[in-house]
């Protein structure tokens, strides 16, 4: 098995490596990382393919998880895809990983399987004490790719249930963040069916996550997602939150990318940040 993670590497040899030239692009990655490393020790190459930014989200959520995050404990929880598919009948086209000879009433079974396994995957991985075994339970998940991009399914299912959420929310005028009506506001995706049939079914084949969909899916961890964007070192740009104004008691995991497509992970808190 390709890991999908790879092992760390020194922050600055990485990038050394990477941004070799004089050209103005490759002085102001070389200074974003130089900033990136006044906190973090290593970088974790993040495998290249359209679910990089969920990747690198799960493995940072993962790696750092000390106990079960409430809405994953909750009863509704692996009741999600009956019941939003006795409510939502387009939900039949969700695209799931490829698999032969599916027919479509088992689509709601699959997801379930797939929400009851990131479910099992974080309780376990959250209650292994050792910092260093911890870590290689991630390093083992990500290996398996057949229960790693089961995975990748469950968190698309989640920003799909947090979307009809908000859009639900809006249509009944409660207050809902600034990046909800930009999501909607798009043509490609103005209710949360043309979202699903546009964007969502597409994530992992032919696309990774536009920007606001980062947003949408820290929604759906109810994480903030700190993001160093290193082709905007030196603008307000540069270290982004999703969300912008995070609530006080959600986590934190951060990664890192030069052009908000391909997102890597860096690891290792500097001793001066930790204290």
């Amino acid at each position: 098995y390709k890991l999908s993670v790879a092992p760390e590497m020194d922050i600055m040899e990485y990038c050394r490596k990477e941004w070799r030239g004089n050209t103005p692009v490759a002085k102001r990655m070389r200074k974003g990382y130089e900033a990136v490393a006044q906190k973090f020790a290593s970088i974790r190459r993040v495998r290249g393919d359209n679910y990089c930014a969920l990747r690198a989200t799960l493995f940072q959520a993962l790696s750092q998880a000390t106990q079960l995050p409430s809405w994953l404990q909750s009863e509704d929880f692996t009741m999600l895809s009956e019941n939003l598919l006795s409510k939502y009948d387009w939900i039949k086209q969700w695209q799931l990983k490829q698999k032969l000879g599916r027919k479509m009433g088992e689509i709601s079974e699959e997801i379930k399987e797939y929400l009851i396994l990131l479910r099992k995957k974080w309780k376990n991985i959250s209650e292994i004490k050792g910092p260093i075994e911890k870590q290689q339970a991630c390093d083992k998940l990500f290996k398996n790719e057949e229960e790693e991009y089961s995975l990748y399914e469950a968190l698309k299912f989640l920003m799909l249930s947090t979307a009809i959420e908000l859009y639900n929310d809006d249509k009944n005028g409660r207050r809902v963040p600034v990046f909800s009506w930009l999501l909607f506001a798009r043509d490609t995706s103005s209710n949360p069916c043309q979202l699903m049939h546009n964007h969502l079914n597409h994530i992992g084949h032919s696309g990774g996550l536009e920007q606001v969909e980062m947003f949408l899916l820290a929604y759906a961890l109810q994480y903030t997602i700190q993001v160093y964007r290193l082709y905007k070192y030196s603008t307000d740009e540069f270290i982004t939150l999703y969300p912008n104004d995070p609530e006080e008691d959600w986590p934190v995991v951060t990664l890192i990318t030069e052009d908000d497509r391909h997102y890597n992970i860096p690891v290792r808190m500097c001793q001066e940040t930790m204290l």
